[in-house]
């Protein structure tokens, strides 16, 4: 028996990964099968069409790639960018440190505009930097949409905006990990040259995909970049779309038919309605931090998340008391503070595969934990405010009207 064991289910409320539909549990419980058949090209070509739709481009041309965000990070840097290439990186939290020390390794001469953590990118800077680049000497703009560690989006249309004022022709390069799929994502409109995002964020799948979508003009830049690149070269996929066989080494059968359940169920629901899901879901969870006394890391509306919620804690408090108290007690999986907020903020995920009253069973828990370790709060508190909004917004389901 599993030393974890605890009755009921794992409320799981981390912001990745998340819940797994049981549609996609059976899609995914098959054998393995010859990639080379008929049968998994056709899958695999349904699939790039059908993925473009969750980035809203009819220009792009995805990537399914067997690895994390990470990989999927390396991915849009080596294809794109040589070595010693000028480029523009937001640090705003946890993720997109990580991002910049990788541009770092691969030894891109990285500019790092900083925020304080729980604000968005200082597009301030970014106009000044663009502005004063009169040899266009900035390759490209690199920026995580939401930073997962600390509850913050990014405004991607304003930072478009900005290299169409300077007529400036950097690349424009998007970690959508914790968004895309979740909050509004316009690849075409927005003029986004790279964006990707990890199978097991809103897609609600397990780990294990990178999903990578490139523009022309990216695929343009990739014939002449000069980073090394092998197992994420752009080259050898493209080379094996041509010739109809899509793979160029073994996929993952049983994620490319749990992508497929992944996406007709986003479909089904349609892909608006999941994003407005989600924006009820952050909205009602705002809510409910506030009527508990606590403040939100997000120290502006204009960045509110509608995926990740940190809330901060007082001073007296251990926010990863917090954590271990609801694993421990309650069986409820939050979301620890990283880095610079380690401590001082628990996360709640309220993204993919989740509906409204499984949030409010979610922050009833937290409201009892809070209670636990000396928080003065009062029972029912959040619940209700999140609830009274919930029952006003919520609509009916489509398929039982």
């Amino acid at each position: 028996m599993d030393y974890t064991y605890a009755p009921g289910r794992n409320h799981l409320f981390v912001p990745g990964p998340v819940n797994i539909p049981e549609q996609v549990l059976r899609a995914m419980n098959r054998n393995n099968e010859d990639y080379r058949s008929p049968a998994i090209p056709a899958l695999t070509k349904n699939l790039l069409e059908d993925v473009k739709k969750i980035f809203k481009t009819t220009s792009g041309t995805p990537f399914l790639i067997p690895t994390t965000g990470t990989g999927a990070w390396e991915s849009a840097l080596t294809n794109t960018l040589s070595p010693g290439d000028r480029i523009i990186s937001f640090l705003i939290g946890q993720f997109s440190l990580l991002w910049i020390d990788q541009q770092q390794r691969l030894n891109f001469d990285v500019d790092v505009v900083e925020s304080e953590w729980g604000r968005g990118a200082n597009l301030d800077i970014l106009a000044s930097k663009l502005a004063a680049d009169r040899n266009h000497s900035i390759k490209a703009i690199c920026i995580v949409h939401n930073e997962t560690a600390t509850g913050v989006t990014n405004n991607l249309s304003a930072v478009r905006k900005l290299l169409d004022d300077y007529n400036h022709p950097a690349l424009f390069l998007v970690d959508g990990v914790s968004s895309i799929c979740a909050i509004d994502f316009l690849m075409d409109e927005w003029g986004v040259d790279v964006a990707l995002t990890g199978s097991q964020k809103a897609l609600s799948l397990p780990t294990g995909l990178g999903i990578v979508c490139a523009s022309p003009k990216a695929i343009e830049a990739s014939k002449t970049a000069k980073s090394v690149r092998v197992f994420f070269d752009w080259k050898d996929y493209l080379k094996f779309y041509k010739m109809g066989t899509y793979w160029p080494y073994t996929p993952s059968i049983q994620l490319l038919y749990g992508l497929r359940a992944a996406l007709d169920l986003i479909f089904e629901e349609g892909l608006d309605n999941v994003i407005a899901r989600h924006s009820r879901l952050g909205k009602a969870t705002r809510l409910a931090v506030e009527a508990w006394g606590l403040k939100n890391c997000t120290q502006s509306e204009e960045w509110v998340s509608d995926t990740v919620t940190a809330v901060v804690v007082p001073p007296y408090i251990d926010s990863a008391e917090v954590v271990r108290r609801a694993w421990k007690r309650y069986n409820l999986s939050l979301g620890l503070g990283l880095n610079k907020v380690a401590g001082k903020v628990f996360r709640i995920g309220h993204l993919g595969h989740l509906n409204e009253l499984q949030l409010l069973g979610c922050l009833s828990g937290v409201e009892m934990i809070l209670k636990d370790i000396g928080y003065p709060v009062k029972l029912g508190s959040g619940v209700a405010a999140a609830a009274a909004y919930l029952q006003n917004n919520i609509p009916m389901i489509p398929s039982r009207i």
